[in-house]
């Protein structure tokens, strides 16, 4: 690993606070995409760079591959890539008309009959299976919430109108108001999906009912004291093992910001509880652990190891819309 001496930090955090060890990290293992994302968000950086960096990732089909989601290695453009980089775009806001057409022509070509976006394969994540830009294979498994709510979520928070949005729109809302017994990992994709639902009034009793839900089958840790309820224990620097096992959440994990939908859900001491543990999350070497892309094979090294940042860039980010020091 590269001295610490030649990593260029600015001196605007002190040097041990939080903001200052997580870019040390961000600069010693991430890749471009994520240093130029940190510096957006944390350093007043351009948009301009995250848009040329994310580039690179894009196919000809309009989708997106080669690895922008680490868990999933090789060139073929997946929907799991897609979102990330719609999420990509909507961070540094140019999720804009010409690159949704692209996206949603994309999404078009895999989508099922319905206009579901299916769920992950860890056949998929094999570069041999599928070439890029191929989608035929996807459309003869079912349609998955985790996969199209995401995607769904965040073009209407850029207020994209697309033949495909509509059909995978009704989709979301059937699937999220049928839910009666769920994984966190579906609840976490309703949540992005009804923050951004054009018809306010139903996403907001139908979040009323998720909410109850979370609580009732307890799809949430809401003390954090309890046996085996925080995240694996910090690791060493320059570690890889940073990672995340089973499918624990916390309030956080579903209320990313104060204005999300989820937030009703809990105490104000909840949240204050759970952000706790965010924040005591970051590990020895200033990054916090990355949790496992449900349906995707046990990560390799290096894949896990290109995952903390972007686990690290939505921790700051989450505690800064909190209002939490990040010094």
């Amino acid at each position: 690993m590269a001295d610490i001496a030649a990593v260029p930090l600015t001196p605007t955090s002190p040097p041990h606070g939080t903001l200052a060890r997580a870019e040390r990290f961000v600069w010693l293992t991430a890749r471009v995409l994520e240093q130029r994302l940190f510096a957006h968000h944390f350093r007043d950086g351009a948009a301009g760079p995250v848009e040329t960096a994310l580039e690179a990732y894009r196919n000809a089909d309009g989708g997106y591959g080669h690895a922008l989601e680490p868990a999933l290695r090789g060139p073929a453009s997946l929907p799991a890539h897609t979102a990330r980089a719609l999420h990509v775009l909507d961070s540094v806001a140019r999720c804009d008309a010409r690159r949704a057409e692209d996206v949603c022509r994309y999404l078009t070509s895999v989508s099922t009959t319905e206009g579901a976006l299916t769920a992950i394969r860890p056949e998929a994540a094999l570069p041999a299976v599928r070439p890029a830009g191929s989608g035929d294979a996807a459309v003869r498994l079912p349609g998955a919430l985790s996969a199209t709510a995401p995607v769904v979520g965040l073009l209407h928070r850029n207020e994209v109108w697309h033949p495909w949005l509509f059909r995978a729109t009704d989709f979301c809302w059937q699937a999220v108001e049928s839910l009666d017994a769920a994984r966190p990992g579906d609840v976490v994709a309703a949540v992005l999906f009804l923050d951004h639902a054009p018809d306010r009034a139903r996403a907001e009793a139908a979040a009323e009912r998720l909410g109850h839900l979370v609580r009732r089958e307890r799809l949430v840790v809401l003390d954090p004291d309890a046996p085996g309820a925080r995240p694996a224990a910090s690791t060493a620097p320059g570690s890889v093992s940073g990672h995340t096992p089973g499918d624990r959440r916390f309030p956080h994990d579903y209320a990313r910001t104060p204005d999300s939908l989820a937030r009703a859900w809990f105490t104000d001491a909840e949240i204050e509880r759970s952000l706790d543990v965010l924040a005591a999350g970051q590990q020895a070497d200033g990054g916090w652990p990355a949790r496992r892309l449900p349906g995707a094979p046990e990560p390799a090294p290096a894949a896990l190891l290109e995952a903390r940042p972007i686990a690290t860039i939505e921790a700051l980010r989450t505690l800064a819309a909190y209002g939490r020091s990040l010094a």
